[in-house]
């Protein structure tokens, strides 16, 4: 990999984590932009600079990620339904991941969906602290993120949202539940690689490059939840669903041309 797309690929990993447009889908165009292979290190790298990006939450809100018990209790019961299925449908879930299709489809009922959101699920409750129950309900839609396309964080913020949370408070909460789930996601796989000798010495070669995709994927990530919130707050999700939309159809029209797209 080149510097020029190690930054780039950082850069589409910081701004689309967060945000509800599907990091998977922008993959797909960045390296068919970029005519990169969809090599071994690719995917390596793709993976490890998630910990940047995950990071910048910590970073971001350190004051109310590190604190009692209790946050952290809700933490791994939002966690536990997307532990539990995606250890038992690990397979099927890696096979949807190799079909572009479902990404781009996805993309574009996503972008549908997120069209009607804001009135669908309007925030009627003055009780806007997460209990128990709420970040179960949370961690179950999170697991619609399994299908590829849809986004983590409008799965996550949805569900918040869905109980009544301003989409402020269930955005916010989308991040925090990104630590856990991420580093569990990207750690396994990130093990795997580094049990495989020739994987491991793949990483070690390549040092400075992961270094430089995650600082970039850090300060990049920082930048799109700061923007995120701001904007989600004032405007809803009306806008992003029209961009998966677009997003979504340019995936279609490119397959519908013969283009080779492989996911990352």
């Amino acid at each position: 990999m080149s510097l020029f797309e190690t930054i780039v690929i950082a850069i589409v990993e910081g701004l689309t984590e967060f945000l509800p447009v599907s990091s998977t889908g922008h993959m797909i165009i960045t390296q068919n932009l970029l005519g990169m292979e969809n090599s071994d290190f690719l995917k390596a790298f793709t993976v490890n600079i998630q910990f940047g990006a995950i990071l910048s939450v910590i970073v971001l809100y350190w004051k109310r990620f590190f604190q009692s018990w209790d946050f952290y209790w809700k933490l791994l019961i939002a966690f536990l339904p997307a532990a539990v299925i995606g250890l038992l449908a690990a397979d099927y879930i890696d096979n949807l991941l190799e079909n572009v299709w479902v990404v781009a489809v996805m993309l574009v009922i996503g972008g549908v969906f997120m069209l009607f959101v804001d009135k669908l699920f309007a925030a009627t409750d003055d009780n806007q602290e997460i209990d128990w129950k709420r970040a179960l309900k949370i961690g179950f839609f999170q697991c619609i993120a399994m299908i590829p396309g849809v986004s983590r964080s409008m799965a996550t913020i949805v569900g918040g949202m869905s109980t009544k949370l301003s989409r402020k408070n269930a955005a916010e909460f989308s991040f925090f539940l990104a630590v856990p789930t991420m580093a569990a996601a990207a750690g396994y796989k990130l093990l795997k690689l580094v049990l495989d000798p020739a994987s491991a010495t793949m990483l070690t070669d390549n040092l400075v490059t992961l270094l430089i995709g995650n600082v970039v994927a850090f300060i990049v990530a920082m930048a799109a939840i700061k923007f995120f919130i701001g904007f989600l707050t004032k405007y809803g999700f009306k806008a992003f669903g029209y961009y998966r939309i677009v997003v979504g159809g340019l995936i279609i029209v490119l397959l519908l041309l013969g283009r080779d797209l492989s996911i990352v």
